[in-house]
């Protein structure tokens, strides 16, 4: 499909939504947040072994990035349709 050929389907809503753009953002936000949370209560003293930590700041930096992505998302499709 050339350039100049207008995109269909799950692509276009892609692009109309800003998807990448959202998960850039989104997992960024996530990555400082748990950044911020591990300084404030790991790094100050930890009894238990510090591949727990790791673990859970992993799941933290995954779950919160998928839900302020579909968050932002969300508002991306709103502002498209009120447009």
């Amino acid at each position: 499909m050339s350039e100049s050929e207008q995109q269909s389907g799950p692509a276009a809503m892609i692009a109309a939504l800003n998807v990448p753009r959202n998960a850039k953002l989104g997992f960024g936000l996530a990555v400082l947040v748990t950044a911020a949370i591990v300084a404030v209560f790991v790094l100050p003293g930890t009894a238990r072994p510090s591949v727990l930590y790791v673990a859970l700041a992993f799941v933290l930096v995954v779950s919160l990035g998928g839900l302020l992505t579909t968050v932002f998302t969300i508002v991306s499709a709103v502002r498209l349709a009120r447009s």
